[in-house]
């Protein structure tokens, strides 16, 4: 592999740097604490808890009726056509994992399409 040459290891020094000089750290708490806030406006028949820690969430999608059994798979489809990338995991959760620099205003439009594919999922 290359990962051990000098310039790799400078260029991982510098995004380092950059990780620290941009306090993204910080930014990945507040934009996460205003995810779960908002998606958690979001808890009802569809979504029943939200959960994570900065930047990495997850929304636990309520299966218990049997013909939902794809209904995690089938919302992310959908998030998927209105332009927000999201993955199924462990059946019934989607996995929210947005970069380190999203924004408020990002957060708030990934917040609408969640609620928009939601209230059509129901």
């Amino acid at each position: 592999t290359y990962g051990g040459n000098p310039m790799a290891c400078r260029l991982a020094m510098t995004a380092l740097q950059i990780l620290k000089d941009e306090d993204m750290a910080a930014n990945a708490f507040q934009q996460g604490e205003y995810l779960r806030q908002e998606l958690s406006k979001l808890i009802g028949p569809v979504i029943t808890h939200v959960r994570g820690k900065g930047l990495l969430n997850a929304i636990v999608i309520n299966q218990k009726e049997g013909h939902h059994a794809d209904r995690a798979w089938e919302l992310c489809l959908d998030f998927a056509k209105n332009g927000l990338l999201a993955k199924p995991t462990h059946g019934n959760i989607i996995r929210l994992a947005p970069p380190l620099t999203i924004s408020r205003q990002e957060i708030t439009e990934c917040v609408e399409i969640i609620e928009k594919c939601v209230k059509r999922c129901q």
